[in-house]
């Protein structure tokens, strides 16, 4: 086992251990995690807070960008006691100075300085030497006047065994840096979700909950040291009220039975060649009332307009969706501008069926994705495993609260034209 060196004597990569570095790295994650005020938590869109975690505790990792050196000297006084070439008088001891020069080179560097004394689990025991100077590396090298050498040799050598030593530390960082997004979405989730219990167990008591005095109303962002800190959008200050949730696995079902549209209209293309956007609305809304009884309107007002379908329970708006054909990337900006416009903030789960006579379908997806993209309002694309061929998944976020999620399903379905339906229909 060998000790480390404190950083002071000039070494690298010897003063701490980079493994309990970095497990104490994620272990802040944690705590700042369980520090966060409770309901600014949970106003707050876990994926947002996830990726905030995600940027502020990853530690870029070390990079010389030898391109960029540069050198200069100065006159200096060397030691030369210790100089076995040298003769000096009997019982002479401590140093003794001869002019000479003083070389330094620098080396920017990319990455977290501390990572240079930061010891990896492969080290050497004979660690490099060289001053941290901001985010430059600099080498210094000292000779006698009357005894001058060349001293690139030293200098690339000395250059190959600190990189040597980067390449032993970077893989740590990098599967540090791998591993924060699953233990961002693990603390948090596992937060929320106890949030939730201790809220349903008050709840259940049937007594009103006091307001707590001094509570924090929204979550201030700490800084990050050598790096913009991302910025969470502003939370609720209203207490945290849980809302009832469509199931995702439901969602799938109610967009499974509309795209099993297609296939219908695939088996009967001279019945739909002459359809318009509200007959078309018509066969999609019987598929899900035979499915959620009764439940599924069309034109139905909701908060701003009328929607074209409406899928309640109770009285709350459980799944939204547009029909809109397909007259190119203005429109269906309208569209999304239109769904967004009948949605509140309880609405979550939405689509937008696009009908397509005649156009190329990557045509069509490669506009809907271009603008879905650009919405002021988007957030993230979703990967989205469906079996139907034309359909895209999104995250944008209701207007004016960056926090409140809604999910756009869209999905394109070729209409059969009058050249579609067989001879004689």
């Amino acid at each position: 086992m060998f000790n480390l060196i404190d950083k002071s004597r000039g070494y690298l990569f010897s003063s701490r251990d980079l493994r309990q570095v970095l497990d104490a790295h994620v272990e802040a994650l944690r705590n700042e995690v369980a520090n966060i005020d409770g309901d600014q938590l949970l106003n707050t869109a876990p994926s947002d807070l996830i990726d905030y975690l995600v940027e502020k505790f990853t530690l870029p990792e070390l990079a010389l960008r030898r391109d960029e050196w540069s050198v200069s000297e100065q006159e200096t006084k060397v030691d030369v006691s210790r100089d076995g070439n040298r003769y000096f008088s009997p019982g002479r001891s401590g140093p003794f100075y001869v002019p000479g020069q003083r070389i330094e080179v620098y080396v920017p560097f990319d990455g977290e300085s501390e990572l240079f004394y930061m010891r990896a689990s492969q080290f050497s025991t004979n660690p490099p030497r060289a001053r941290i100077q901001g985010s430059t590396l600099v080498l210094e090298f000292e000779q006698p006047s009357d005894k001058q050498s060349d001293i690139r040799a030293d200098v690339d050598r000395l250059l190959a065994d600190i990189e040597q030593h980067i390449g032993w530390g970077n893989p740590q960082v990098i599967a540090m840096n791998t591993s924060l997004r699953q233990e961002a979405q693990k603390v948090v989730e596992s937060r929320r979700q106890q949030l939730l219990v201790n809220q349903n167990r008050v709840a259940a008591l049937g007594i009103p909950v006091r307001e707590r005095t001094g509570a924090p109303k929204t979550y201030a962002i700490p800084d990050v040291r050598k790096k913009a800190a991302p910025t969470l959008p502003a939370a609720s200050r209203s207490p945290y009220k849980a809302e009832p949730v469509w199931d995702m696995a439901q969602y799938e079902h109610a967009l499974q039975i509309i795209q099993n549209m297609a296939l219908v209209m695939e088996r009967s293309p001279s019945a739909f060649a002459r359809m318009d956007e509200e007959a078309l609305r018509q066969h999609f809304l019987v598929q899900l009332n035979g499915q959620f009884e009764g439940r599924a309107t069309g034109e139905t007002f909701n908060f701003g307009g009328k929607t074209d379908i409406l899928l309640r329970e109770g009285d709350r708006n459980v799944f939204i969706a547009e029909c809109k054909f397909w007259k190119g990337p203005k429109k269906l900006a309208e569209a999304v501008d239109q769904l967004l416009g009948y949605t509140c903030w309880r609405d979550t789960k939405t689509a937008i069926l696009v009908f397509n006579r005649g156009i190329d379908t990557s045509t069509v997806l490669a506009g809907i994705d271009s603008v879905m993209r650009a919405h002021d309002n988007f957030k993230r694309p979703l990967e989205w495993k469906s079996k139907h061929e034309g359909a895209l998944r999104y995250v944008l976020h209701q207007p004016g609260d960056q926090n409140r999620e809604l999910i756009v399903s869209v999905m394109v379905f070729h209409v059969p034209t009058n050249d579609d339906a067989p001879p004689g229909a």
